[in-house]
């Protein structure tokens, strides 16, 4: 994707998507939000993190930085081919995921058709789920063993395992792979369909004009198969606890700051293997999307350690990151990146440098540009052309919902600055970022159909309640496509002809 060419889009997670499967997958629901894109103008539809979800149903604290969501796959193609029945579906709710009830009732399902799959594949799907295993052997193998292990034990953290198999000793591996073949067949037979799936979907996407946008988290969990298959490249004691974690400091948004607690690399011990980790990572990344974010890009250049036995983020210090050296040797093994640098926060003058010397776009939040004065740096006539414009994130609050509990200082500075009130705020913030400079523009659906607070996806350092937002399809009526659609065509952004302008 050519990061420099006028664009935008719309931010939606997959799981967000409606569907009569109590979550958003990549099933019909995806294929017809492709075609609502192309309809709006659109060329990007940005994703959060495909991953597996953590803790708090978070997709940024999955079990694999490789691997897909299971609760994404879709079940119509599994039906379609024979391997599973259409299932009795309970009365899930279409706005919300409930992911205690939603996550085992649609593993059931997978276990049906991988099951179906066994008995029933016919030659060529056997030899091309056989051939991608064994292309994707690198991280699939320990994953669909991390995975095996941990189901008999109800997801017991992997460093409570017996010795030989947190310690990795041969031949209790080699005992795991046949006492669980079974199982380790199950969690390969998802992952292969959340890969055809996937691509079928990016595929889809493409043929219309619309990019994916991907979100790769920067650090994992602890409880990950990536720590327990390489826990030499974390900083983790002899009984594989955390040393030191990350997180950020305190600042005026939070006195305690925010303790992550994801383990931290060792990118001495990285760097010995020219971070062929972070390349395969990478590699993984654009074979499922077009471009992708980095989160928490500063990270790289330097990042916040906090002691892991400290409760809060307090007590931490700043260590120098990897800097070019990491980029450089993706680069020389990938070609040039299409990535999008998440540089909100803390952000130093080596998170700058960093950022632009590898070329990479940052992002300028709306939201964030009415608290000071003419000259901050999130307005619209302070933007550079390399940079992401958005209205708000997944992290924000939607933009009726700012409107609505901003101080009076910062709504009426906005009110001014955009012309506005707030039955209109919204469309005034989407057209702002669209007639900017920014060479791209992204938009929450939630502020394209003018949402309040409580649509909004996360709110950050709250666990519970979040990640669970869907829409459904009668909120998206013909008036909200077509105003889009009309923003993005004056804006350069899309086709001009959706304008319809007389002879």
């Amino acid at each position: 994707m050519n990061l420099n060419q006028r664009s935008s889009g719309v931010l939606l997670h997959i799981t967000s998507l409606p569907g009569p499967h109590g979550m958003g997958d990549f099933g019909p629901d995806a294929l017809r939000f492709v075609d609502w894109l192309q309809a709006a103008g659109q060329s990007i539809w940005q994703l959060l993190p495909t991953t597996p979800i953590g803790p708090g149903d978070s997709p940024y604290q999955g079990v694999s930085a490789f691997a897909g969501s299971p609760w994404m796959v879709a079940l119509e193609p599994l039906i379609a081919k024979g391997w599973m029945k259409a299932p009795q579906v309970p009365q899930f709710s279409g706005e919300q995921v409930d992911y205690g009830c939603v996550t085992p009732w649609r593993e059931q399902q997978l276990r049906a058709a991988a099951t179906g799959f066994l008995a029933h594949a016919s030659a060529a799907d056997r030899q091309a789920f056989t051939a991608w295993c064994e292309a994707q052997q690198d991280w699939l193998d320990d994953y669909a063993l991390f995975m095996a292990i941990r189901s008999p034990l109800n997801g017991q953290p992997w460093w409570t395992w017996s010795d030989g198999l947190r310690k990795r000793e041969p031949k209790a591996l080699a005992k795991a792979r046949t006492d669980y073949a079974g199982e380790i067949a199950f969690w390969q037979f998802v992952q292969w369909q959340f890969d055809q799936q996937a691509g079928a979907l990016k595929a889809y996407a493409n043929a219309r004009g619309v990019q994916l946008m991907g979100d790769l988290p920067i650090f994992v969990a602890h409880d990950s198969a990536d720590c327990w298959s390489r826990p030499d490249l974390y900083s983790l004691d002899e009984d594989f606890q955390t040393t030191v974690v990350a997180g950020v400091p305190p600042d005026d948004l939070g006195p305690l700051g925010q303790r992550w607690g994801n383990p931290l690399y060792r990118w001495d011990r990285m760097a010995d293997e020219n971070y062929a980790w972070w390349t395969a990572r990478i590699r993984r990344a654009l074979s499922q999307a077009d471009v992708f974010r980095i989160d928490h890009f500063r990270g790289f250049a330097g990042y916040y350690e906090i002691p892991a036995d400290s409760p809060d983020a307090t007590r931490g210090r700043w260590v120098t990151g990897p800097g070019m050296a990491l980029f450089n040797a993706i680069k020389a093994a990938l070609g040039e990146l299409p990535i999008v640098a998440e540089d909100l926060g803390f952000i130093t003058e080596d998170v700058h440098a960093l950022r632009d010397g590898c070329g990479f776009p940052g992002m300028k939040i709306l939201q964030f540009a009415f608290g000071a004065q003419a000259d901050h740096e999130f307005l619209p006539h302070m933007w550079p052309r390399a940079s992401v414009a958005y209205t708000g994130t997944h992290d924000n609050d939607t933009v009726r919902g700012w409107w609505n509990q901003a101080r009076p200082r910062e709504r009426a500075f906005a009110g001014s600055y955009l012309a506005c009130g707030e039955h209109d705020v919204h469309w005034a913030m989407i057209r702002a970022c669209a007639n900017s400079v920014a060479n791209l523009a992204v938009y929450p659906l939630q502020d394209v159909l003018g949402l309040g607070s409580e649509h909004r996806m996360n709110i950050p350092g709250v666990l519970g309640g979040n990640w669970g937002w869907r829409f459904r399809w009668d909120w998206l009526g013909a008036e909200p496509t077509r105003v889009l659609g009309l923003i993005t065509a004056a804006a350069g952004r899309g086709p001009f002809g959706l304008l319809k302008l007389p002879d």
